[in-house]
């Protein structure tokens, strides 16, 4: 980690800085802040959906999904009712699929207990707000407040990525950000600073100027309207906050998958299980390759162990190279064919044979999308 030393709080920084809050930011904010469709017609189920697809997600990205949600299950009782495929389907693309599963079970959680009526479940439990938030699926410490504050105007500061940058530049903080210590040190000041009574307010202007100005490279300071009480503006470094520790070295992978067709043109996808990774979504069967196989041996063992199906595999398809969080993969596709044995579900919740045209009414991965985008073009081609 880059050695960098926090600076001594000067004796009234603390209170400066909430001060230039009040006086500066929050003017800034509602003068400045993006015209995005979750600030419209507030609502405790739209807030929700907004802040769970914004984990992790950039906000250019999230905008068009968040707008065909809305239009496909527009409450908590629509989309409890929605079966889960068409809840992946839409969220096809957009990543970490977890996020949607639980908010499908969120969903039904609220509609069948709370009559669709979150204030009313809350009120019922007894328990204060951000406690009784964080038992419904998906929801964390960040997610809770970022609920109660923008649904429900609760007393309560979020901690994100954009504004653990703004505090550890405003503070000139050279401790591990990710460290307990660190977390608590940047939840203990987001709480002195908030604004009661304005808590929502308060949020979205320390998450914009973290977008829009406090930027990881290259921050904006001249239009910063913080830049009077930022120690590390002042002392000529804000890049160097936070610190970063160096990015390990992620593992890579290597996975065979075939396009496996029938005497009908039908196409052969397996379903994963809904614990695994990408959990309820479709793919083309197949697996890692392990050392020592070729990509040919990976296929013809996973398709037998996931499916119970001996396969001849031909020819080379197509390459997708893909980044996930924690790893990067090569997936080598290839056509293939039954020699014996019928399909039936051992290591996969369920699969089925699908004609090339109707393949995109599935849900899959972002790397299987692509083998489906690639059949339907040669086909139309």
């Amino acid at each position: 980690m880059q050695a960098v030393k926090s600076q001594p709080l000067k004796t009234g920084a603390l209170s400066a800085v909430q001060q230039e809050v009040r006086a500066n930011l929050l003017p800034w904010f509602l003068k400045n802040a993006r015209a995005l469709p979750w600030r419209r017609n507030r609502t405790p189920y739209r807030v929700w959906v907004s802040e769970i697809m914004l984990q992790q997600t950039r906000v250019d990205q999230v905008v068009p999904y968040y707008l065909r949600w809305m239009k496909a299950f527009a409450s908590w009782k629509a989309l409890a009712c929605a079966p889960q495929s068409d809840v992946l389907k839409l969220w096809e693309g957009l990543g970490y699929y977890s996020r949607a599963r639980n908010l499908h079970a969120a969903a039904k959680v609220i509609a069948g207990e709370y009559g669709g009526d979150l204030s009313k479940g809350w009120r019922q439990s007894g328990q204060p707000l951000e406690v009784f938030l964080k038992k419904l699926p998906g929801i964390g410490t960040y997610t809770a407040a970022a609920i109660a504050s923008l649904a429900f105007n609760a007393d309560a500061a979020v901690v994100d990525g954009n504004v653990i940058r703004v505090l550890s530049r405003l503070f000139a903080f050279g401790g591990d950000t990710k460290s307990a210590g660190g977390k608590k040190q940047m939840q203990a000041w987001a709480d002195t600073l908030l604004v009661k009574e304005r808590s929502g307010e308060f949020n979205e202007a320390m998450m914009e100027l973290g977008a829009l100005v406090c930027l990881p490279k290259n921050p904006k300071c001249p239009d910063c309207p913080m830049r009077r009480v930022c120690s590390a503006f002042a002392g000529g470094f804000p890049e160097k906050f936070p610190v970063m520790e160096k990015k390990k070295k992620v593992p890579h992978i290597v996975v065979g998958a075939a396009v496996t067709m029938n005497r009908k043109g039908e196409v052969l996808i397996a379903q994963r299980k809904q614990d695994d990774m990408l959990g309820g979504l479709w793919e083309f069967p197949g697996g890692k390759q392990e050392p020592g196989e070729t990509i040919e041996e990976c296929i013809t063992r996973e398709l037998e162990e996931e499916l119970g199906i001996k396969t001849a595999v031909g020819s080379h398809f197509m390459v997708v190279k893909h980044a996930y969080s924690h790893f990067t993969m090569t997936m080598h596709v290839h056509f293939a064919k039954i020699i014996s044995g019928r399909p039936r579900p051992i290591h996969c919740a369920d699969y089925a044979w699908v004609k090339i045209s109707g393949l995109g009414k599935y849900a899959y991965s972002k790397a299987d999308l692509l083998v489906v985008e690639k059949l339907q073009q040669e086909r139309r081609g």
